[in-house]
């Protein structure tokens, strides 16, 4: 008799114990039909997990839910499984693993994920937490993995597929390629095991996301609204109360589907003899030369009618005595500027060989100011102070090319780091 499992075809929860039963040789069968918010709502499903959550494992011997132990359980299906492990240590590094990918990883992707596809309230300040947070656990786990091909031993184990389902979610919904840029190692080990064939059979094709989802405002569950009950000598009116009460309901969904957005202001400026994606491929081509191939081109594409240049630098430079939080914290803004990237180019400097750190910028804005949707929605605009550039005052126009070229030392001081916005 197959163990059933109940919950959706896309869910990375249920994806735990799929892999798991392949390498363990157990007959799983995912229930069919199965819908979220209608199937896990129904007296049976409760019967299984009162608080309607998936997924669940029927079994024999009765339901299992919480998606780490129906993992553990079908692995146990099979005497000596190597995925838990041969020995005690190896067990116990494993059972380490399995609550560093749940509560380190997994929590923070959802904290940052669920509040940008509106089933949470969107905080900016929870938001740099979170990213915080799970910066700070990535980092771990790419030291981890500096020496380590799998997170225990010299093969695949349980620690290896929920760590890898995890890590899914956010590669594919939130997790773009500049942003895992940073942990080289974890790249590594994600895009090896979704394609080992036990995974991928289950996974399929995973693309990593391109770029950060845009906020949207909370979701709000949709509410039937009964018709009043008419009187008794109104009751040949009852069908109509019902027809009028219908489109009451459709208009609730209307609201949730997305409206056609307005044109941004930025589109509507005379067009620009500058081509923004040009100016790009140009800094991201250039590997030799670069001060006479990129920083000689960038000077003949500029069109200073078209496009803005300005210098930031950081107000509170004094606290920038951490390394690896300064680097957080510059990412973090570049992440939250991704709204900007059609109209934007930007080059953050952190400068200094020890605490404290100075972070300067050197941004180009399509238009005269700063876009103001830029300054209504990332709120790190305002840790800056913003100076427009002179391009007639050669000082200024050294110092911007400078900053595109990573110029070090710069301004007679080492750089830390050097990051780009393009």
């Amino acid at each position: 008799m197959p163990l059933v499992l109940h919950a959706g075809n896309t869910n990375k929860n249920a994806f735990k114990t799929l892999i798991t039963a392949e390498y363990t040789g157990v007959n799983v069968e995912l229930v069919k039909n199965f819908e979220m918010g209608v199937t896990n709502k129904t007296p049976e499903f409760l019967k299984m997990n009162p608080i309607g959550k998936v997924p669940v494992l029927e079994t024999p011997d009765g339901p299992i839910f919480e998606s780490n132990a129906i993992a553990r359980y079908v692995a146990r299906l099979k005497a000596d499984n190597p995925l838990l492990g041969s020995s005690l240590i190896d067990s116990a590094h494993i059972e380490q693993w399995i609550d560093f990918s749940s509560l380190e990883i997994d929590t923070n992707i959802l904290r940052w994920f669920i509040p940008r596809v509106g089933f949470a309230v969107y905080l900016p300040q929870a938001e740099e937490a979170a990213i915080a947070s799970l910066k700070r656990a990535l980092a771990a786990l790419n030291t981890h993995l500096a020496s380590n091909t799998y997170l225990v031993g010299h093969s695949v184990t349980l620690a290896d597929i929920i760590m890898t389902c995890n890590l899914t979610l956010g590669f594919s919904r939130i997790l773009t390629k500049s942003f895992t840029s940073e942990f080289p190692h974890i790249e590594r080990y994600f895009w090896t095991m979704v394609n080992i064939p036990n995974f991928r059979k289950i996974l399929g094709e995973i693309k990593q996301a391109e770029s950060v989802p845009p906020v949207q405002s909370a979701k709000k569950p949709t509410q039937s609204k009964e018709p009043a009950k008419p009187k008794a000598q109104a009751e040949p009116k009852k069908e109509a109360a019902k027809e009028t009460a219908k489109p009451k309901v459709e208009d609730a969904d209307e609201e949730e589907a997305p409206k056609p957005k307005p044109k941004n202001p930025l589109d509507l400026l005379p067009p620009s003899k500058m081509i923004l994606d040009e100016w790009k491929r140009l800094y991201s081509n250039t590997k030799t030369n670069f001060r006479e191939v990129a920083i000689k081109g960038f000077w003949d594409m500029y069109d200073p009618e078209g496009y803005s240049l300005w210098f930031c630098d950081y107000k509170y430079n004094d606290e920038n005595t951490i390394s690896f939080v300064t680097l957080n914290k510059v990412g973090g803004f570049l992440q939250r500027m991704d709204l900007a990237r059609k109209y934007a180019f930007g080059k953050m400097l952190i400068i200094g060989s020890e605490p404290p750190f100075k972070v300067k910028g050197l941004w180009l804005f399509r238009g005269q100011e700063i876009p103001q949707f830029i300054m209504d929605e990332c709120y790190d605009m305002e840790l800056y102070d913003w100076k427009k550039v002179d391009i007639n005052d050669e000082a200024q126009k050294e110092r911007v090319s400078q900053m595109i070229e990573d110029h070090e030392p710069f301004e007679g001081e080492a750089l830390l780091d050097a990051k780009c916005f393009k």
